[in-house]
């Protein structure tokens, strides 16, 4: 009887149709998704249904709590620099992914998070494991959407793809209530390009170019600042040729580590509240700062009042609404790093600052004989962060990617951890959640399952996210 009601459904279909769920496979599919992070709920069960059936397409990760697998595909997505696919389902499914959402908004990672909902009939009535997760996510997402029609699921799931992956990165949460899911509909998945009114990548204005290559030129003692936006934008080249051949000393945000490789002789540390002496002292001294995909948090910048007060601030940023926010640009240039980096290389003079080098020497020396030679080289026996990032540095050959949860490891990690590749320190930045690290390093594993991942977590932070061992476990990872 069950075989000749599947028969008869079959008869019913068109060539092209299909259900709310399998289309959202299709859509997954064809946005050339391979690996995916969820929990199941009877609300998003459709959907997993149909996942069963194209296993050898698509790559599902059971975690063992929501949280875990939107912290997993973080991880994921900063080592791919593309897009994390989370699935759950209604009311505390789709609860339990605000903190990973919220986390990824402020670290500029790409996600789409799809929730399974109640029908659309019972949208309103307090029904079991309904949420308003559309209320609730809309200041935490870069968009979001409720679908109750099947034949709005390809285009909102090509649209969904774009703005989560274009411009500045960010989360989108897609909300798919459960007779959507279980109607039949047309499928036509055509990716988007373009969206009337968002410009993920403004054009670029070469009189800024110029301005910006004029007055770097002229410096006496410039400081290059730069941050996750060389990686999102995948800038490494140009960065290295524009440090290269500028011959300004550099540092970095916590974001931005590994983006310049730790050896390079120009690469003065990390900068800010836990950072290093050097570019934390002389940031004050610079006559031009050149801020490179960052956003001047308070963890950088400290007071605002005396914080490179003398500089003229040169801030490259892809995001308009970080101009000017926090410190004031003299010489803003909005566009994406990658191509801003480009056209301005060629009007950069090579240069050298034997005096302003030989002050980050000082600097360094002083913060060796004070600090760095006491955490490497303690007079107690008890073990140092410092010494536990040494020796991993020295096990991995400075080859391993680091993720490192939320506390002093964290800064240690920054600190002390050593990278020749880029993305190999993945962390919480913005958000600073506990519990980030196990999980994160098991996506980090998957997308880059050639690299050995090493997650540095406090006992806190440990024990927040701790269940995920079990997905570990279960999905054989060495």
């Amino acid at each position: 009887m069950e075989e000749t009601k599947t028969l008869f459904e079959s008869k019913l279909r068109t060539p092209m149709q299909m259900s709310g769920a399998e289309s959202v496979v299709h859509s997954l599919i064809a946005e050339k998704v391979t690996t995916l992070f969820g929990y199941p709920g009877g609300a998003i069960m459709p959907v997993y249904d149909e996942l069963f059936k194209y296993d050898n397409k698509l790559k599902h990760i059971l975690c063992r709590h929501e949280q875990g697998a939107i912290h997993a595909a973080q991880g994921f997505a900063r080592v791919k620099n593309g897009v994390g696919v989370v699935l759950a389902t209604s009311g505390p499914g789709a609860t339990n992914l605000l903190t990973g959402i919220t986390d990824a908004q402020i670290d500029s990672t790409a996600l789409v998070c799809i929730t399974g909902q109640v029908d659309s009939k019972l949208l309103g009535s307090d029904a079991f494991q309904e949420t308003d997760i559309i209320s609730a996510s809309t200041p935490l997402t870069k968009w979001n959407f409720q679908i109750t029609r099947a034949s709005e699921i390809p285009s909102i799931m090509a649209r969904a793809f774009y703005i989560a992956k274009s411009g500045r990165p960010g989360p989108v949460l897609i909300d798919i209530t459960k007779d959507a899911q279980f109607e039949l509909a047309q499928f036509h998945y055509k990716p988007c390009t373009a969206l009337d009114g968002f410009v993920p990548y403004p054009k670029i204005e070469m009189q800024n170019i110029r301005a910006a290559a004029e007055r770097i030129n002229s410096a006496k003692r410039p400081l290059v600042v730069w941050g996750q936006g060389i990686l999102l934008g995948n800038a490494e080249s140009e960065f290295k040729a524009f440090v290269d051949k500028s011959g300004i000393p550099s540092a970095s945000t916590i974001m931005g580590a590994s983006a310049l490789p730790t050896a390079h002789p120009l690469n003065m540390g990390m900068l800010g509240m836990h950072g290093n002496y050097a570019p934390n002292v002389l940031t004050n001294e610079c006559d031009v700062l050149i801020a490179l995909g960052m956003r001047f948090d308070d963890r950088v910048t400290g007071n605002l009042e005396s914080y490179a007060k003398d500089a003229t601030v040169i801030h490259f940023e892809i995001d308009s609404a970080e101009l000017n926010k926090n410190v004031i640009a003299d010489i803003p240039v909005l566009g994406n790093v990658k191509e801003s980096l480009h056209k301005i290389l060629p009007l950069i003079q090579e240069k050298e600052y034997p005096a302003w080098y030989k002050r980050f020497a000082d600097k360094k020396s002083i913060e060796f004989k004070e600090i760095i030679n006491y955490d490497l080289n303690p007079s107690k026996e008890e073990l140092t962060m410092a010494e536990v990032l040494e020796t991993i540095n020295k096990a991995t050959g400075q080859e391993a990617i680091i993720v490192s949860d939320v506390g002093q490891h964290q800064m240690v990690s920054c600190r002390y951890g050593s990278y020749k590749n880029s993305r190999s320190h993945i962390t919480s930045g913005g958000l600073g959640t506990m519990g980030f690290s196990l999980p994160s390093a098991i996506g980090a594993k998957l997308g880059s399952p050639q690299r050995e991942v090493v997650a540095v977590i406090g006992d806190g932070g440990f024990q927040m996210t701790l269940q995920e061992l079990g997905t570990i476990f279960n999905i054989g990872l060495p």
